[in-house]
């Protein structure tokens, strides 16, 4: 079921924004993987969760992108940006997350450059940041290989599931990914053209 627009397509998934229609598959989804996803991140497990997480991706500085399968529509995980600032400042944080059933399928190596072509395009960001905490080795490969620097280390970073974790600092800038952007594999189908494709078949 797309409950709400598509904003970008890939060759194998598709990011959308989170609807109450949604609650039920995603929260889930989270449920399912919760071994999976401790202790690096506690997405919406319950109703009450899901819809302050929604009433939070609809706040200006938030941007939060369910990533669905383009065969099925089945909902993989999600990757949101946080506290988005303009200004002199024009940067936002990421954070993303898979279903356990969905792991280790390149799904997200997918996913977030959707993202960040968003979030270099429409939304006109400078710099995305990623804490990522330094056992959590699979993000940090996911970042690596799109091109995040790590910048440095931030002790007692974040508060998840009542500890104070050590993060690691990536980031990367628009200028860094319109250059790797042109060494990736050419996935991403824009929206309109998509559904030209659609019209013309």
């Amino acid at each position: 079921m797309q409950s709400t627009p598509i904003v970008r397509r890939g060759a194998r998934v598709a990011i959308r924004h989170p609807s109450p229609d949604d609650a039920e598959e995603f929260i889930a989804l989270n449920r399912a993987s919760a071994a999976l996803h401790y202790p690096w991140v506690t997405p919406p497990t319950t109703p009450e969760q899901f819809v302050a997480y929604l009433e939070r991706s609809r706040r200006e500085d938030t941007a939060c992108f369910l990533v669905y399968r383009n065969t099925d529509s089945r909902i993989l995980g999600a990757v949101n940006l946080s506290q988005i600032f303009y200004g002199n400042f024009q940067n936002a944080y990421m954070g993303y997350y898979i279903g356990a059933p969905f792991a280790s399928h390149g799904y997200m190596t997918e996913a977030v450059p959707l993202v960040l072509d968003h979030a270099f395009g429409p939304l006109q960001l400078h710099r995305i940041e990623a804490n990522i905490q330094p056992d959590n080795q699979a993000s940090i490969a996911l970042v690596r290989r799109l091109g995040f620097t790590l910048e440095g280390f931030s002790r007692r970073y974040l508060r998840i599931d009542g500890e104070w974790r050590d993060h690691q600092r990536w980031a990367i800038l628009a200028e860094d990914w319109a250059r790797l952007r042109l060494h990736l594999d050419e996935h991403v189908i824009p929206v309109e053209e998509q559904l030209d494709r659609e019209v013309e078949e």
